[in-house]
């Protein structure tokens, strides 16, 4: 249920309590201001909360969402609601935060228009938790207003997914998203597929200037807000959380220490709540302690009924003692929801009540895609580097599932993912295995990509898969044989052609395989050889250079270590000297502790290449040795900063030396020589990989 809420002006006298309040344990908080750019974080001034940015719990692209302070500064607007992150491109965007797996949270999330993007249109849009809908957002563009929606659950797993859904009436956007564990006992619903939503949160008593409480009086961080009416008459005592004896709700001791009481004695205390529909079920929780030391001939007690009905009876408060009274079962039926307190024959005093709570009961047992597709589908998002759209749950909601999915509900009411299509997708590397854990897949389309390797036995493991599609890749090898056989019997519809180096007939043997491997085997060398053969021209064309750069290699080669982040910036004297530029990014001069120079090439994070590529570079390098290839000193790999270290080449590149350009030009005497020095070591190559490929096909 939404709750539009005003703020309201604090007293000085509040602001001092709060002063005073010793700060409590955040222990297990999640504090999310969102649009808080990423390296920021503070403790809010109100409440003494922490909070950090949200940048790492989104999985959309910063170019996708923004950041944007609201332009109205405000003093009573709490530090986290003055950012939003708005999701102007998807229709789903979601966080994935991760908590601890049956733990009970008090989950909310915040939403402050305040007009930040000038429009002057709040937007309506959907807010959904997992697979299911959390509720419906709309905004107000008063400025002195802000929206909160509040639920009390416990994750089934160990991350949950606040996903924000766009409707077409506006951009979705959020203020902030907070989870604070909650006692197991308190809140209980007896049902593990459903949740408390928040409806009502009053505290009773202590005047409607007198603001709102969360933490630190809480430690919960409910946020509790003040109630009065002209026929209630207030009460209250001075209490504090060690004087007050507490059950497992941990109520403020600010809260208990106030409570309102009929003016008229023999009156009942009446409130009421409206229900949107006549089949929602609620939960109401009612809160007592006595306030006032009673006289031995003084008596409390009453009744507690709800639409005539007995709720509950009797209600004996005690003297600085929470007590807590809340329905074993919802209540339902009904449209409106009158509740009265009125005392018993014998009791000489009205009643009295500090609090209370009023949940709506929500559904949440929209199926889930199982746990195992979910984990496989993700996987195979991060190996390929998908940049659809795909966020949240898989399969759920029915009218978001991911694009290029199709998903069936299983007879234990569990989604699974029965069809992959990423054909024309832009992949690369092999098949990811992966797709092996899609037990229940049944179409894999994969068409019109780059997909090199063979095709994995694994796919024949998939038992229910009737369609395969591999139209249009690099696949090399044999198509296994057992699918061979199901597309003879008509149990699989299998597509491979336009794979050039993929065999499909029964006599693929050995001999078909080795002339492509040797010539494939051959092109690797003959790139390899030529990329390195303008290094070998430096030794011959300048001795005494040559001399040099040989001893240094002889020191380098086989060190290959790794560097951290900080001595690649001493190396480099914070990348002063740029040598060079390519697809991977710009290689800067360095000098190592011992003087000698070499070549740092770091990975831009911008790389039309990429990091899979830079990874090949480097462990081609680790492992291949030769005469004509430049030594690989070493590497860093520190969180998101990439670099290869070789040992630097004074005399340029094999390109510069035959450039016109170049005043110190090759002769054609000594490009004869290159050339017969590169036949010379392909030939040599080709001579070992045709006995190392003997031996493996023998």
């Amino acid at each position: 249920m939404r709750m539009l809420l005003h703020f309201l002006s604090v007293s000085l006298g509040v602001l001092t309590i709060l002063v005073l309040v010793q700060a409590q344990d955040q222990s297990g908080f999640i504090s999310l201001d969102c649009g808080l750019p990423e390296h920021l974080s503070y403790s809010e001034v109100k409440t003494g909360i922490n909070y950090i940015s949200d940048a790492k719990f989104i999985d959309t692209d910063t170019d996708t969402s923004k950041s944007i302070r609201h332009t109205k500064e405000m003093s009573y607007i709490e530090q986290q609601l003055e950012y939003v992150r708005s999701f102007p491109n998807g229709v789903k965007n979601c966080y994935r935060i991760n908590v601890s797996n049956g733990t009970k949270y008090l989950i909310r999330a915040s939403f402050y228009y305040g007009n930040y993007d000038n429009l002057n249109d709040p937007p309506i849009f959907d807010l959904h938790f997992g697979a299911n809908l959390w509720d419906t957002v709309k905004c107000s563009n008063n400025v002195s207003f802000f929206q909160f929606i509040e639920i009390i659950y416990t994750p089934s797993h160990d991350y949950i997914q606040p996903c924000l859904v766009n409707t077409g009436q506006g951009t979705p956007f959020i203020s902030a998203i907070e989870l604070r564990p909650l006692n197991d006992i308190a809140y209980d619903t007896k049902s593990p597929k459903s949740v408390l939503s928040l409806v009502e949160r009053w505290e009773l008593g202590s005047g409607s200037n007198s603001g709102s409480y969360r933490y630190k009086d809480d430690v919960y961080d409910r946020m509790w807000f003040s109630s009065i009416r002209s026929d209630w008459r207030r009460l209250n005592t001075s209490v504090n959380n060690d004087d007050l004896q507490q059950n497992h709700y941990k109520l403020p001791a600010i809260v208990m220490s106030t409570a309102v009481t009929p003016v008229n004695g023999s009156a009942a205390i009446q409130f009421s709540w409206s229900a949107d529909d006549v089949n929602n079920q609620y939960y109401l929780y009612t809160h007592f302690g006595e306030v006032e030391k009673l006289a031995a001939n003084e008596t409390r007690a009453f009744n507690i009924n709800v639409n005539g009905g007995l709720f509950y009876a009797p209600v004996i408060p005690l003297y600085r003692k929470a007590m807590t009274i809340f329905s074993n079962r919802p209540l339902t039926g009904a449209t409106v929801y009158q509740v009265s307190l009125s005392k018993t024959k014998n009791s000489t005093l009205p009643p009295i009540l500090n609090a209370i709570e009023i949940y709506k009961l929500k559904d949440f047992s929209q199926s889930e895609t199982q746990q195992d597709d979910v984990d496989s589908i993700i996987n195979i998002k991060n190996v390929y580097g998908v940049t659809r759209n795909w966020q949240g749950d898989p399969c759920a909601p029915v009218n978001y599932v991911w694009e290029g999915l199709n998903c069936s509900v299983d007879g234990n009411n569990i989604s699974r993912i029965t069809s992959l299509d990423l054909s024309s997708s832009g992949l690369i590397g092999q098949i990811a295995s992966s797709i092996s854990k899609l037990t229940m897949l049944q179409y894999l389309d994969l068409s019109n990509n780059g997909l090199n390797g063979s095709l994995p036995d694994f796919l024949i493991q998939l038992h229910s898969l009737k369609v395969l599609n591999v139209r249009k890749n690099k696949l090399t090898g044999s198509v296994p044989r057992e699918l061979i056989e199901r597309s003879k019997t008509g149990s699989l519809s299998l597509s491979v052609d336009d794979n050039p180096g993929l065999c499909t007939t029964k006599s693929c043997g050995k001999k078909s395989l080795f002339v492509p491997l040797i010539a494939s085997f051959s092109a690797l060398i003959i790139v390899i050889l030529f990329i390195s053969l303008g290094f070998r021209i430096f030794r011959r064309h300048k001795a005494a250079v040559t001399s040099t750069n040989s001893k240094q290699r002889g020191s380098l080669i086989s060190k290959q270590q790794a560097f951290s982040y900080t001595s690649i910036i001493n190396i480099t004297d914070n990348f002063k000297t740029i040598i060079g530029e390519g697809g991977f990014g710009k290689v800067y001069l360095g000098t190592l502790q011992n003087q000698t120079q070499v070549a740092v090439k770091r990975l831009s994070l911008s790389s039309m290449q990429g990091y899979k590529e830079f990874q090949s570079e480097a462990q081609l390098l680790m492992i291949v040795h030769h005469r004509n290839l430049v030594s690989l000193v070493g590497y860093c790999d520190e969180d998101e900063v990439k670099a290869l270290i070789y040992e630097y080449m004074v005399n340029g590149n094999l390109h510069q030396h035959l450039s016109v350009e170049n005043t110190n030009i090759l002769k054609w005497n000594e490009r004869l020589i290159i050339a017969v020095d590169a036949a010379h070591d392909i030939r040599e190559q080709e001579t070992q990989i045709k006995e190392m490929m003997c031996t493996v096909l023998a």
